[in-house]
């Protein structure tokens, strides 16, 4: 009979598992040092990074949860869904579940059991958000890697109201926890701009 697999090893393989299928992304965008990675994977590796410095004591499950928060993401592109609230809604809720069963069935195959698979997806579905302490720090976290990464580029593409809507529906999704971080991040004097005028 072969020894059992250790959790440590377990949790190192579901990780690079994830990571190997994120690695199918069309998309591409530069890394800190200006290296080419597939979107999703340095977005996985974003989320990872930020929930270490955020939560260093973040159990297993939200360790997976925060690395697959947006595994295989393009497979359900925007496109599918009217370019109204509606569609929007609807999509967001679809990637939730793709998200969670996902991950789920790569968990399994790298030897989890179901209630850990079950417990992940219940924080990529944002399950209890207000209530769930674990949930709402993966929120937090979301955020953070929102407004550290991608907050700039999205901000070039839309006028100031809408930024200052974006930021104030962002704020109300943080904890207090996640708000005291959210200062803290090396914002540029604009993005402070923005965040002092939404936050009035």
């Amino acid at each position: 009979m072969s020894a059992e697999i250790s959790p440590d090893l377990r949790f190192t393989r579901t990780l690079a598992a994830f990571d190997e299928a994120n690695s199918h992304d069309p998309r591409q965008e530069l890394d800190e040092n200006g290296v080419a990675v597939a979107y999703e994977v340095l977005y996985a590796r974003r989320m990872s990074q930020m929930l270490q410095r955020f939560c260093p004591q973040a159990s297993e499950a939200l360790q997976l949860a925060a690395h697959s928060q947006h595994i295989e993401r393009w497979t359900l592109p925007r496109e599918l869904y009217s370019f109204d609230r509606k569609g929007y809604l609807q999509w967001r809720s679809d990637l939730k579940l793709r998200h969670a069963s996902r991950a789920g069935e790569i968990m399994l195959a790298q030897g989890y059991d179901s209630a850990m698979c079950e417990r992940v997806a219940a924080l990529l579905k944002k399950e209890k958000l207000k209530s769930d302490e674990e949930s709402q720090a993966l929120e937090d976290v979301i955020c953070l890697v929102f407004l550290q990464f991608y907050f700039s580029e999205f901000s070039k593409a839309h006028d100031e109201a809408k930024l200052i809507d974006i930021l104030q529906k962002t704020w109300r999704k943080m904890s207090e926890a996640g708000h005291q971080a959210a200062l803290s991040l090396p914002l540029t004097d604009e993005e402070k701009t923005l965040v002092a005028k939404a936050l009035a």
